[in-house]
């Protein structure tokens, strides 16, 4: 009965702190729209990033195969390094340039690449395994 009851008042509790912060977030956003234009551009400039970067291997799936074949390391390795160097590209133009950038946006930037080069990999992982018949 007693956690049923916590359980009851923490959804009361957390329930009135969203509702605070939307009301809040919401007369902040009517006072300052300019803000909330920024923040869709943003959002929209991270979308299209998006879409690029998760496009792009998939686009370009026959130089997985090619690279497979060279047997090569070195291959494979210019082949993510250029996948990567392709969404810093793409970021660069979205973004303009970066100068006046913060702390968070860099570090914002950085894991975005870091997250784009693991996904190029299992992306180009998984096209080699299906260039090689494998499963």
């Amino acid at each position: 009965m007693l956690t049923t009851f916590g359980q009851y008042i923490g959804g009361k509790v957390v329930t009135s702190i969203l509702a605070a912060l939307l009301i809040g977030g919401g007369i902040w956003f009517w006072n300052h729209p300019e803000q909330l234009a920024t923040i869709w551009r943003t959002l929209q400039y991270v979308l299209v990033w998006l879409g690029i970067t998760v496009a792009l291997p998939w686009a370009t799936f026959f130089v997985t195969p090619w690279v497979v074949s060279k047997d090569s390391n070195a291959a494979a390795g210019l082949m993510l390094l250029g996948y990567t160097v392709a969404d810093f590209v793409v970021a660069w133009w979205l973004i303009g340039s970066l100068r006046g950038l913060g702390t968070l946006s860099w570090m914002v930037l950085l894991l975005g690449f870091l997250a784009a080069a693991v996904y190029n990999f299992k992306v180009c992982e998984y096209q080699a395994q299906q260039a090689e018949g494998g499963y």
